[in-house]
């Protein structure tokens, strides 16, 4: 077993599996060492979390939610490379949170995704972040989170 599989074992996370694209794009790109996640909502085995935050969705739903993300772009990365080990570093994140004009809170929900990294690959999960407030996701999806991650 892989470091990084043993590691999610050892977390009890149970990667889902990587949701196909639902329009004219793929869901990932390899170019050299450089594997961009094109965008992952918050589609959970639940289904999808959805709604605004700071219009009926709390922070802790909203981190919930971003957690969701962060997992379905780890699916990716493993659809994409095989064997988790071979990423060298998340390098970086990029998120999107659904919310009333004046919510303010987008970094601490977007923490979700974040604190997954750093738990799922330690050092190499700390990255550079941007996350931004939009009037609307696809599917009124809560959050969507896309990655840059470097691998071997």
């Amino acid at each position: 077993m892989s470091a990084i599989a043993a590691r999610l074992a050892e977390l009890g996370i149970v990667l889902p599996e990587p949701v196909a694209p639902v329009a004219n794009y793929v869901p990932y790109v390899r170019s050299g060492s450089l594997l961009t996640v094109s965008g992952q909502i918050s589609l959970g085995p639940n289904g999808l979390m959805a709604g605004k935050l700071g219009g009926g969705v709390s922070i802790e739903e909203g981190q919930k939610a971003a957690r969701q993300c962060g997992l379905n772009v780890i699916a990716q990365i493993k659809a994409a490379i095989g064997n988790l080990d071979g990423v060298i570093r998340i390098v970086r994140l990029g998120g999107f949170i659904n919310c009333t004009p004046d919510f303010l809170d987008g970094p601490k929900v977007m923490n979700g995704a974040s604190d997954l990294m750093v738990e799922v690959f330690g050092e190499k999960g700390r990255h550079a972040r941007s996350t931004i407030g939009v009037a609307a996701l696809p599917a009124n999806a809560a959050v969507e989170v896309e990655a840059l991650v470097e691998i071997a």
